[in-house]
């Protein structure tokens, strides 16, 4: 007979020891490729890439009549060359001028013109719209005559401002058709409670709408000055004096028939590349999110 001290004495089972977890190897999955088949052809992409842009920095930076491969002793004699005796300061300064003023012109004809194609309907939007389309097919080589030929009746040859207008009209179709598409995807119903809160629409426009497309407007500003900064014909064409050139006619000035100056061409090469990199560089995040926002069909 089992009595009650037995019973109250009797020893707890010990509690048992989980074990510890073994360890687990994440398995390939069957379609994915192996890292260094993605690495490789990368790699062999980017060498592919960095040579050339390695070769323009060895010409710039070491002395005339070097052969070395590595750019020691580094010289900026090339750079001061070509900034002062070539006039590049100049041919720079009109650059930056025919890019900024694009940019600004471009911007607010096609915001305007979007912002119509967007929420406006009239009988002619479809043909407008194919009109845009079109036109992007046209090269802008053909443009150059009739472009001339009105630019002389205005007597705007040799004016900075006969390339900043024909840049804004080279680049406003497809602004304006991505600027619509962007503007497409802010909500209808965001202007209207403004309109009920007692805002007109182009305080509503200003005050809801354009604050929203800011990655569409950097996408579309940035695209404007890179076109126009490194456009090569409508420079040529309508500017005749030196003083008025910009930077990749000034490249041009470079060459000769008989020689080519390489370490001269190299520093310009790299004066003419600074500014695009440096734009792309800091509006790298908006101008993705501008250009995929404004690609999505409206």
């Amino acid at each position: 007979m089992i009595t009650k001290e037995a019973t109250a004495t009797a020893p707890a089972p010990a509690p048992a020891v989980p074990e510890p977890p073994r360890p687990t190897t994440r398995r390939r999955a069957w379609d994915e490729a192996p890292r260094w088949q993605i690495y490789l052809p990368l790699g062999i992409y980017l060498v592919f890439t960095l040579i050339p842009f390695y070769w323009i920095l060895l010409f710039a930076l070491r002395p005339a009549g070097s052969t070395s491969l590595v750019p020691w002793p580094m010289t900026t004699a090339h750079f001061e060359k070509v900034w002062t005796d070539r006039g590049f300061g100049t041919f720079f300064q009109n650059s930056v001028l025919v890019g900024v003023a694009t940019l600004f012109m471009t911007t607010l004809v096609a915001l305007a013109g979007g912002y119509a194609l967007a929420r406006f309907d009239f009988r002619v939007k479809r043909g407008f719209m194919l009109a845009l389309l079109c036109s992007q097919f046209v090269p802008g080589a053909l443009l150059l005559v009739p472009l001339f030929e009105i630019f002389a009746e205005l007597r705007m040859i040799n004016s900075l401002g006969s390339v900043i207008i024909a840049e804004t009209v080279f680049q406003l179709p497809l602004s304006m058709i991505l600027l619509s598409n962007f503007i497409k995807n802010v909500p209808y119903s965001l202007e209207e409670a403004a309109w009920v809160d007692g805002c007109d629409r182009f305080r509503a426009f200003r005050v809801v709408v354009l604050p929203l497309l800011r990655p569409g407007l950097i996408a579309v500003g940035s695209f404007a000055f890179v076109h126009s900064w490194n456009h090569f014909l409508f420079a040529l064409m309508f500017l005749n004096n030196q003083e008025k050139q910009t930077v990749p006619v000034g490249l041009n000035t470079l060459m000769s028939a008989d020689s080519v100056d390489l370490g001269a061409l190299a520093a310009g090469g790299i004066i003419a590349a600074v500014p695009v990199v440096l734009v792309f560089a800091f509006i790298q995040k908006w101008l993705i999110t501008g250009f995929s926002a404004g690609a999505v069909k409206g």
